[in-house]
């Protein structure tokens, strides 16, 4: 039986309708993308995509990014779309090819970004009869994309790609992911461009009701301890100019959670830091003791808010967000607003600004508070009981050598914390990594998709040495396709997290955690990445850290990895134990400082104020 093949475009026929252009639905595929803007796709080929990487081999302005795995396509799809806030395009074959994306599918429909994945199926007759390489993705990820599509006739292909897009890029954004079989590849359509889209129903909400606005400002000018908490919708909305001025305007002091550190400049006098489980204690303390929360695209996330139940007990709530569903869904709002943070913000503004009787808040003995939880509580860290390198301060080094220019990405687990608490975020788009689902494995591809859509900025990829042996293998991908990241993999061979968790709540029983034996570099990490196209520095004292993150950011031609051998009873401080109350935070092991007894949260909002005063 012959093979089949795909026609190229001289056997094409010819007979297009009027304005159209005969292709297979293959080329069509390109084609959209081309059409769209599109500039590169991260992927990896396989039987049922052969049709599209044969069009892919003749575009001219499409560049294919071929990842060693489909993981890191997804992941690398991920950074690219965070760096530049465009939609990254990832592709991949059916069955394991696909599956194979579930998690970067995951993570991007966790932390609301908009990636579009293209997968290959079996042919149309084939499905359902557990044919080979057959998967039901699109049964498999409905519940972790924002919609996807099987493409079942091939005129169908630009209208489904261009409306992935507009869903993935449009609203609150997302993933989105389109099934298209192999023969729907191979057949032909009458192209053209644009296609008409129709979502039935598909209608984001990004003007928020003037009523709403009007009720916010009232609110917000009659409290005395109102707190912005800012999450990553502003970073997405492109809104951190508006958060600025409107924080300015006010004066209220401002929280940044984990996805939106860069939206306010950490060296502004009003920003109080990260709150939640790993934040500061200012801003764990201007959550608990406020009494007007201003929640502008944060969702309210277990990691923030510890005990819900206890949570800001004491706070009135105004909700902002793209997202409908989410306004409410955790905590009881008093002011709902749906619309795109952004126009919130703006909004806010302007008519704070137009009203000559609302001035903004009398809040001195609410910022004094703070200000004082800022001088009592500084971030800092216990030298290491072995005598080996801080993780801290290689971090906090790498911050002040390479500064909040620069692109960092990191994995998940400690060195994600310390990263979170050490470096110097004043810009946005410049902090990337797995909030929602916290995904080891994220680092690496994601700091290549990063270079890949911002080829002028340094990036960095910080990664501890358990996330960093699931995905190292895209450091070929970097060499190979020129894109020159620096990594700073964080060494304490442990899975470190699990290891703090099981040093505090399980007896110091570190079942599995230990990834290598002590003192013998098994897998070694300076020869792995040697053999993966990478120069390679190991440093095991603070003498070497400065030099060598100078070495490594005089190497522009291929990706650098620096390998920090750092002690490991290195612990993330402060901390509010999971599912605990934030009156529990922990600045140190065994301490409890936050909150002195006068200032119980059981006490009334007048008894919090008169000790905030006292304070």
């Amino acid at each position: 039986m012959a093979a089949s093949h795909t026609p190229s475009p001289a056997t094409l026929p010819t007979h297009a309708k009027p304005g159209t252009e005969r292709m297979t639905g293959a080329q069509a595929i390109v084609r959209t993308l081309e059409d769209l803007g599109t500039e590169l796709v991260f992927g990896i080929p396989g039987g049922a995509v052969l049709p599209l990487y044969d069009a892919l081999h003749a575009s001219t302005s499409l560049r294919h990014v071929l990842t060693r795995h489909e993981q890191g396509a997804g992941h690398a799809a991920e950074g690219y779309a965070q760096a530049t806030g465009k939609v990254g395009v990832c592709i991949a074959t059916s069955g394991p090819g696909a599956t194979n994306l579930v998690t970067p599918l995951a993570d991007a429909n966790l932390d609301s970004v908009p990636i579009v994945a293209i997968t290959g199926q079996v042919g149309s007759n084939l499905l359902g009869t557990d044919a080979f390489q057959e998967a039901d993705i699109r049964g498999v990820t409905m519940p972790i994309t924002k919609h996807n599509y099987i493409v079942t006739h091939p005129q169908e292909i630009p209208e489904a790609i261009a409306a992935a897009f507009h869903l993935a890029s449009t609203g609150r954004p997302g993933p989105v992911l389109v099934d298209i079989p192999k023969d729907v590849q191979n057949d032909y359509l009458d192209y053209s461009f644009p296609p008409v889209i129709d979502l039935p129903g598909y209608k984001p909400v990004t003007t928020p009701h003037p009523r709403q606005i009007t009720q916010a400002v009232k609110l917000i000018a009659q409290s005395q301890r109102p707190v912005l908490y800012v999450g990553g919708g502003v970073i997405k909305a492109n809104a951190h100019r508006e958060l600025l001025e409107f924080a300015e305007y006010t004066g209220i002091p401002v929280v940044t959670t984990l996805m939106a550190l860069g939206s306010f400049p950490d060296s502004h006098p009003q920003h109080m830091g990260m709150p939640g489980m790993h934040g500061t204690v200012p801003a764990v303390a201007a959550l608990q003791r406020s009494d007007l929360i201003i929640a502008i695209g944060a969702r309210f996330d277990d990691r923030v808010t510890g005990d819900l139940n206890s949570f800001a007990p004491h706070a009135q709530v105004i909700q902002a967000d793209i997202d409908p569903a989410e306004v409410g869904k955790l905590r009881e709002v008093n002011v709902p607003i749906v619309g795109d943070a952004r126009e919130v913000l703006l909004q806010l503004t302007k008519v704070y600004q137009n009203d000559s009787a609302l001035n903004p808040p009398e809040m001195h003995s609410w910022l004094s508070y703070l200000a004082d939880m800022k001088g009592r509580f500084p971030r800092g860290w216990e030298p290491t009981a072995d005598g080996k390198l801080n993780p801290q301060f290689v971090i906090e080094k790498l911050s002040e050598v390479v500064g909040p220019d620069a692109v960092y990405v990191a994995g998940v687990g400690q060195h994600q914390m310390w990263s979170a608490q050490f470096i110097d975020f004043e810009k946005p788009r410049t902090w990337l990594n797995s909030g929602g689902a916290g995904t080891m494995g994220y680092s690496i591809p994601a700091a290549m998709g990063a270079k890949a859509g911002q080829p002028d900025k340094e990036v960095w990829a910080i990664d501890g040495d358990g996330c960093f042996q699931m995905t190292n293998q895209e450091l070929t991908t970097a060499a190979v396709e020129g894109f020159p990241i620096k990594v700073a993999v964080i060494n304490n061979g442990n899975l470190g997290m699990v290891r703090q968790w099981q040093t505090l709540f399980y007896d110091k029983h570190y079942s599995n955690t230990k990834l290598r034996e002590e003192d013998r570099y098994l897998p070694d990490f300076v020869q792995l990445a040697q053999a993966l196209g990478c120069e390679a520095i190991r440093v095991t004292t603070e003498e070497e850290v400065v030099p060598a993150i100078e070495r490594a950011r005089q190497i522009t031609d291929r990706p650098v990895l620096i390998d920090f051998i750092v002690g490991e009873d290195a612990q993330v401080w402060p901390m509010v134990s999971g599912g605990a109350s934030n009156e529990e935070i922990q600045y140190a092991l065994g301490l409890r400082p936050l909150f002195d007894e006068n200032e119980s949260a059981a006490e009334s909002p007048a008894d919090i104020h008169e000790a905030i005063e006292e304070a």
